[in-house]
């Protein structure tokens, strides 16, 4: 009984090994794979900065509504006294709260609308849009709607 190690009986003319088209197929997939990784890192990068900025975008809004349900509205005062209207809170503009490396500021606009709901009771309806641009991807606007009654 003959026993052979480490080495293998292969028919004439034949030799282990890959062909031309297994390589580049297996070259082929790793290119389609890498690509992808990087690809959806790029996305996932992207998207996750477009929701930085939405969120900023959403926080300077609460500010602006904020300060509507803080001004002074009270119906029961001599004379009255009403400054939550819509020209007491006029555009203004400001930087989104996001990491700044650069020249990457990007600003925001935030525009009031004070509405009157109803008189008895006193209730108002306050809007803000923050209106901002992201990139090339266009504009964008975050709206915060609130109500408010008057000071008792």
């Amino acid at each position: 009984m003959k026993i052979r190690l480490g080495s293998q009986s292969h028919p004439t003319g034949t030799q282990a090994g890959l062909s031309l088209v297994e390589l580049l197929c297996s070259i082929a997939i790793a290119a389609v794979t890498i690509s992808g990784t990087v690809n959806g890192y790029i996305l996932s990068s992207n998207q996750a900065e477009w929701s930085a900025y939405s969120l900023a975008a959403n926080s300077l809004a609460m500010q602006r509504v904020e300060q509507a349900r803080a001004a002074k509205w009270d119906l029961a005062a001599f004379p009255a006294v009403d400054q939550v209207t819509s020209g007491s809170f006029p555009p203004v503009a400001n930087i989104l709260d996001v990491p700044i490396s650069g020249t990457n500021i990007v600003y925001a606009t935030n525009f009031t609308t004070v509405s009157t709901i109803s008189t008895s009771p006193a209730l108002k309806m306050i809007r803000v849009d923050c209106v901002w641009a992201y990139r090339q991807h266009g504009v964008f606007t975050n709206t915060v709607i609130s109500y408010r009654a008057s000071d008792q």
